[in-house]
């Protein structure tokens, strides 16, 4: 009896997607559209604790999707959408509603820096995909910018500070943010950290601590830690810059 043919499968069918990394990440997109909500209410400190939210929604949807064997096409395009509008737009609009409105053409020319800087990182990042290193990044993380951002307006926020007389260091901020993540400087990935192996008892102390602080004043904690992520690239690149010099300054003295 001769094989018969099967049908072949309409081009048109669907595939289907993975739920629960997706779920993830339409968490975070929800997080960053509330965020902008927010913001246009006036409720400030609601739109920065939103982009927070959001960045837990992003650093758990790979790690959920890695460990349960979901990743897709499908959930990294997704992914990068909803990053550009949590950790690109929302920031701006947040930072433009909050302190640069005053400022007139600067201070949403400084916004849209920032958006156009968090579009042009994505794009970059997701070009480069397995061709760098991965103990690094090659410009400021978004989601780190976006706790720059975010955080300066909590903190704003908490002790009552008038962003309008302000505007001028708020721009800066923003814009400087913004162009950190389309610079060609290294940032720690951390991604070399292992959770799954054994880790000095110390490493735990130091986590009880970060929580503490955080626990004690959440906006002035946070915004420090990503305010010194973002310095330490151009921090780290001044030190290899000077550990060059160093090292042609020792080979010129050697050859004479």
């Amino acid at each position: 009896m001769a094989e018969t043919e099967k049908d072949p499968i309409p081009a048109h069918k669907s595939k289907g997607i993975y739920l629960l990394p997706n779920l993830f990440t339409t968490a975070g997109l929800f997080a960053g559209f509330y965020s902008i909500v927010a913001a246009l209410k006036g409720h400030f400190a609601f739109a920065a604790i939103a982009i927070f939210i959001a960045m837990i929604a992003d650093g758990l949807d790979g790690r959920v999707a890695r460990l349960t064997n979901t990743e897709s096409a499908f959930g990294a395009q997704y992914d990068s959408l909803s990053d550009m509008v949590s950790f690109g737009v929302a920031p701006a609009l947040v930072a433009y509603s909050w302190g640069l409105s005053e400022l007139g053409k600067l201070g949403w020319l400084a916004a849209f820096l920032y958006a156009a800087g968090t579009a042009l990182r994505l794009a970059r990042f997701n070009t480069q995909l397995g061709s760098t290193d991965k103990r690094f990044f090659i410009g400021l993380p978004c989601p780190a910018a976006a706790g720059v951002v975010a955080g300066m307006v909590w903190c704003g926020q908490e002790f009552n500070i008038n962003a309008h007389s302000l505007s001028i260091i708020v721009a800066l901020i923003t814009a400087i943010a913004g162009c950190l993540m389309i610079s060609n400087l290294r940032y720690h990935s951390f991604k070399q950290i292992d959770l799954k192996k054994h880790v000095p008892f110390f490493a735990i102390i130091v986590v009880v601590i970060v929580f503490i602080l955080i626990s004690v004043d959440p906006p002035t904690v946070l915004f420090l830690i990503f305010f010194l992520y973002a310095l330490s690239g151009p921090i780290m690149s001044l030190r290899m810059r000077n550990t060059l010099k160093k090292r042609l300054w020792h080979r010129r003295k050697n050859k004479k």
